[in-house]
């Protein structure tokens, strides 16, 4: 017999899946105790080369949630001064928690993020 990868489009074995849930866990402990969020993506960096094809879209999907919620913080951040800043900030707050909880459902189902690389969800 021979083995065969799972493809992109196949529901991935569930231990396969351990890696990206406990980042999920991470990032939603994250909106409590922030640095959990920075352990979070150095793991998804770690494991995105030794993970199948499915748990890697899900890396790449948690490390760009990662910058890209980081980069919508800094904007919020500096624009807090002009009075928009705490609308961003929910914004961002919003837009994470949609992200992690579409992501975790789908790692949850064993399936692949279908576009990674995407700045919404």
């Amino acid at each position: 017999m021979t083995e065969t990868q799972p493809s992109a489009t196949q529901p991935s074995p569930a231990n396969e899946m351990d890696g990206p849930k406990l980042v999920y866990i991470l990032y939603f402990i994250s909106l409590v105790v922030g640095v959990t969020s920075i352990a979070g993506v150095i793991v998804a960096y770690l494991k995105r080369g030794e993970a199948g094809a499915a748990a890697a879209s899900h890396y790449t999907y948690l490390i760009r949630t990662f910058w890209i919620g980081l980069l919508y913080a800094v904007i919020s951040a500096v624009t807090m001064m002009i009075m928009i800043g705490m609308l961003l900030a929910l914004a961002t707050v919003v837009w994470f928690l949609i992200r992690t909880i579409k992501g975790f459902m789908l790692a949850n189902d064993g399936k692949p993020v279908a576009d990674p690389e995407t700045w919404l969800w």
